[in-house]
């Protein structure tokens, strides 16, 4: 077993939220230089960047996860994880159906930018990406089964958009395996309060909205080889161990 040392929680600039600086190259790059092996940008409600980050991690020997941070009808942050890109702008393609029509106002939520992979600007997303969608979060995971795709709710231990901070509980149907925390120290108090994350892995990512937010190599997965396959199995917490 090897350790994989992953942030699978990067917001490029196409999150309005996100810094102009955070563009896949750049997101490619840095997470190289710092030493990490697998990175995933999940960019609000939208996979628009996730082509262009997979060509230049390709690049520099990294493997990339295209993915998704949903916001549910209850303004629950879920992760979403895809084997392939082509599964993953499905379900972009289904989430920007069940979006509300407000348009993005770049000037008091941010840029929306788009980038190609020739690392230039190729267009904006007019939609604003940071409200909520249509989707709630209890019909979500047989929706995201239908594109082969992982849900992993996002920081549940933050006091807002986050699992526990919004419905206050974890419901009784739950599926997910895997949850993130944005702080590990976290996660014997969340598994005495809430018994069902006894049996979950644990991530724990950035959710950098800078090139210097992006974690250093710390966290990690072991896993028996590296690929894409290899790591969504263990987030889906069918093998492999974790720190």
């Amino acid at each position: 077993m090897a350790k994989l040392y992953y942030d699978f929680h990067l917001h490029s600039c196409l999150s309005p939220c996100g810094d102009d600086d955070m563009t896949p190259a750049n997101i490619a790059g840095m997470a190289s230089v710092i030493g990490l092996n697998a990175i995933a940008v999940t960019d609000h409600n939208s996979c628009k960047n996730c082509e262009a980050l997979l060509f230049y991690a390709k690049q520099l020997g990294l493997l990339a996860i295209p993915g998704m941070e949903l916001c549910t009808a209850e303004e629950v942050h879920v992760l979403c994880y895809f084997h392939t890109l082509t599964e993953a702008l499905h379900f972009q393609d289904y989430i920007y159906g069940r979006m509300l029509p407000i348009k993005n106002n770049p000037e008091y939520f941010g840029n929306q930018l788009i980038y190609n992979c020739e690392d230039a600007v190729c267009g904006t997303e007019d939609i604003s990406l940071i409200t909520s969608t249509q989707v709630t979060f209890f019909e979500l995971p047989d929706l995201i089964a239908e594109y082969h795709g992982i849900m992993v709710p996002a920081h549940i231990d933050k006091n807002s958009n986050s699992l526990l901070s919004n419905l206050g509980f974890i419901p009784e149907n739950c599926r997910f395996k895997t949850v993130e925390t944005a702080d590990i120290s976290h996660r014997e108090e969340l598994t005495a309060a809430h018994p069902y994350l006894e049996n979950c892995r644990f991530l724990c990512s950035s959710d950098a909205h800078t090139l210097a937010a992006i974690h250093n190599p710390e966290y990690y997965l072991e896993l028996p080889e590296f690929s894409v396959g290899n790591i969504l199995s263990a987030i889906a917490n069918e093998s492999a161990g974790d720190k």
